[in-house]
């Protein structure tokens, strides 16, 4: 994976300004620790950081290819895991190729097939091609959403970057949020909008959208989208064909010229990922497997039951190793350097996140990368097979608000009254599920619980899941980590979108297709697991660092956080015994800890960031 920017201007000429390129390129440096590029002509400046995973030696980038008497230039950051069969097609079509890396393919699409070659592509992608002939720049991401894409338009002028920060680099783009941007940090955060940029005046690129820049101005478009039709396979055909397109999208993303390694927590996801991958390496010589977990220090001490957490890893992990025969890493942090973390992690996302659970992923690959290049996770699972617990609970069903938030009118009671009077926050939170419904492809003939399904594998999809991308993003490339996700393999997506709930849930069960699809491949006590989520610290000195650390925040008058929240509450709540907040207020995990954790974020970013209220 890269980090990827660039500015295009109609009034400026951009070769004089070579300085601000680099500064916005040099921002993202962690996500291309290998190498770095620039490409500057008067109108299109493009910045380039480079993690070497396929073809070191080749594949710099910025990438130009002469056609004719037209010049192309290329800024990508993914991987096209369909790669080699596209090679090929280009060779026919009489292309040809001066590396063995998937950037001068995509290329070369783009020269042969134009806007069209997003419709050919397998991966996970963001990039940006400027044709010099049309001075025109096309640029897109991938169906998912994996790969991320940021940018702001304004007056003939197009800042783009993989995070926010190679934008807010540019010496003309201030940090600035309005009260919109606000009401997505205190009652929708740690997720987001899909195409907000939560900063005033920026933008995300869509998951499976596309735009094309010139003269005239922006125009976006989608090109790939989730679409409802009959599922006519049987129960067994169905577990057949999940099987299958797992199997394939697993040795596909295993590619790769330098080493890589999976993430192991003994659940179903992960452990099915881990003995498809195993196998693959068995089966091709390329020797044993390496796999990491987390834990934290005296977790077995703390940990409590819950129906959100219903058993530990450790036991789990163990099973998995001795099954496959893996090289384990058991990896284990306490909670001094996880507290610490959580100031890291606003850096790389450049926003408030998810307090320790970021802070945790974020120790965990940067022990992982000392090791390895390249990691398989088992993301997005449970939203597209339906696994979390809200796709199975009333309260979250009849809720009519996102089912990873209903503490939201408890959250919104601990900010200020001036500040919900201003940005109305839970009325933009019903605003904004009532738009995500709204875009629901409905299919005819369903019943109220198969339609009710159809809306809360939507939500997941396009609402949850992107928070949990970004987060394995930033995580993973602050460190120069790249994660890989085979289950947002579209090819996937697409399938098991049109799969009836009744199947889904086959013997009854959360993700039982899944689990009919992966028999002989795992245990069958792993097969059967119930699911527990991405661990977490239960060490009761973590409630006790936060709390300190939020009240120092509300005894400094200078604090930028003070102005949004109820500080009489806030400190009620910080001098509690951590009991306040037990159910989750965002997701499976963020709980009273992370509460505070999330606030004591908000401080750091208003501060670093020097963001203005506008």
């Amino acid at each position: 994976m890269c980090g990827i920017t660039g500015w295009i201007d109609w009034h400026k000429d951009l070769t004089q300004y070579p300085s601000i390129l680099e500064n916005m390129t040099d921002t993202l440096a962690p996500r291309g620790p290998d190498a770095s590029g620039t490409w500057i002509t008067p109108r299109c400046a493009l910045g380039h950081r480079r993690l070497s995973v396929m073809d070191p030696e080749n594949g710099v980038q910025p990438m130009t290819r002469r056609a004719g008497d037209n010049t192309y230039s290329l800024v990508y950051n993914g991987e096209l895991y369909n790669a080699p069969e596209l090679k090929k097609e280009l060779e026919l079509c009489g292309h040809r190729f001066l590396t063995a890396c998937d950037t001068e393919v995509l290329l070369v699409a783009f020269i042969e097939w134009g806007r069209a070659c997003v419709d050919r592509f397998n991966g996970i992608f963001a990039f940006a091609v400027w044709d010099d002939e049309e001075q025109t720049l096309f640029a897109a991401r991938d169906r998912l959403g994996v790969k991320p894409f940021f940018y702001s338009y304004t007056d003939g002028r197009l800042l783009f970057g993989s995070e926010p920060k190679a934008i807010l680099a540019h010496p003309d783009f201030p940090a600035q949020i309005s009260g919109e941007g606000l009401a997505e940090i205190f009652a929708l955060g740690p997720a987001r909008t899909p195409g907000h940029g939560v900063y005033k005046n920026m933008h995300e690129l869509k998951p499976g959208h596309c735009m094309v820049l010139d003269a005239n101005g922006i125009r976006i478009r989608a090109y790939w989208k989730l679409e409802s039709k009959p599922h006519e396979d049987t129960v067994e055909a169905t577990a057949g064909k999940v099987r299958e397109l797992l199997e394939d999208t697993v040795q596909r993303q295993l590619a790769s010229d330098v080493p890589v390694c999976t993430l192991l927590s003994g659940g179903l996801d992960s452990s099915a990922l881990t003995s498809f991958a195993s196998r693959h390496y068995h089966a091709q010589g390329l020797g044993t497997l390496h796999t990491y977990s987390i834990d934290y220090v005296d977790n077995d001490k703390h940990f409590k039951t819950s129906a959100f957490q219903p058993n530990a890893d450790a036991p789990w992990i163990q099973r998995m190793t001795d099954y496959l025969g893996t090289v384990h890493h058991a990896l284990e942090f306490d909670t001094p350097e996880l507290v610490d973390s959580l100031k890291n992690v606003v850096y790389a996302r450049d926003l408030p996140g998810m307090a320790d659970v970021d802070g945790s992923l974020y120790l965990f690959c940067r022990e992982i990368k000392k090791g390895a290049t390249v990691a398989i996770s088992g993301e997005a699972a449970d939203e597209i097979f339906g696994g979390y617990p809200w796709f199975h609970r009333d309260d979250a069903l009849n809720a009519q608000t996102f089912p990873w938030s209903l503490a939201t009118p408890e959250r919104i009671a601990l900010l200020s009254p001036d500040f919900v009077d201003w940005v109305k926050p839970e009325q933009y939170v019903q605003e904004r599920y009532r738009q995500a419904l709204s875009e629901v492809p409905r299919l005819a003939g369903e019943n109220r619980k198969q339609n009710r399904m159809r809306e809360m594998s939507y939500l997941n999809i396009t609402r949850f899941m992107p928070t949990l991308l970004d987060r394995k993003d930033r995580m993973s490339m602050a460190v120069g980590l790249e994660v890989r996700v085979p289950f947002c393999d579209h090819r996937l997506v697409e399938y098991v979108w049109n799969i009836p709930w009744e199947v889904k849930t086959a013997g009854d069960r959360e993700k039982g297709i899944l689990r009919k699809a992966l028999k002989g491949s795992l245990p069958d006590d792993v097969l059967t697991r119930k699911k527990s989520p991405y661990p977490k610290t239960h060490n009761p000195n973590y409630l006790s660092a936060v709390r300190s650390w939020v009240l120092d925040i509300l005894h400094d008058s200078s604090s930028p956080l003070l102005q949004f929240i109820d500080v009489a509450k806030i400190r009620a709540l910080a001098e509690d015994d951590g009991s306040r907040f037990d159910l989750p207020w965002f997701g499976q995990l963020m709980t009273g800890p992370q509460l505070l954790a999330y606030l004591a974020q908000v401080d750091t970013w208003l501060r670093a960031y020097k963001v203005g209220i506008r």
